[in-house]
């Protein structure tokens, strides 16, 4: 049950970042606009195959599942401690903000203001703790 329990907190964790974004970015033009970068992903990969670009809303739908699947797996790394859920949402957090240049994602709408950083490292951290309660709670153990 450990590793499914897991993966479920980890899916419960993403699926926190991605609600949240996604709301907030409906009220705030400051928001991080995090799923830009998973759209970016879908356009470099399409782009390097002579497969047809799909539309903008087929590239949010690819784009939102890699993210889901590849954050539940992040997060998963959480288990049932807060702790590592913490430091795994900051590291994702500053990761957010520092590597999509790097990356060759263009410019991050992560990076653009103060508040537009704290709101992405707060997004993660949000989801690395979402991980590890909703793990916690599963397997039904007390935190060592």
């Amino acid at each position: 049950m450990s590793a499914i329990a897991n993966f479920i907190g980890g899916l419960a964790g993403a699926t926190a970042v991605t609600l949240v974004n996604e709301s907030v970015r409906q009220f705030m033009p400051q928001a991080p606009q995090l799923q830009l970068y998973g759209i970016r992903a879908v356009r470099q990969i399409f782009n390097k195959t002579d497969a047809d670009m799909p539309d903008r809303e087929e590239q949010y739908g690819m784009a939102m599942g890699g993210e889901l699947m590849a954050n539940a797996s992040y997060y998963s790394m959480a288990g049932r401690s807060t702790t590592k859920g913490v430091l795994l949402g900051l590291a994702a957090g500053l990761g957010g903000i520092f590597l999509p240049d790097k990356l060759d994602l263009g410019k991050a709408p992560s990076n653009q203001t103060l508040t537009t950083q704290i709101m992405t490292v707060g997004y993660y951290v949000l989801g690395g703790i979402v991980a590890a309660k909703t793990t916690r709670a599963l397997s039904g153990k007390r935190r060592k």
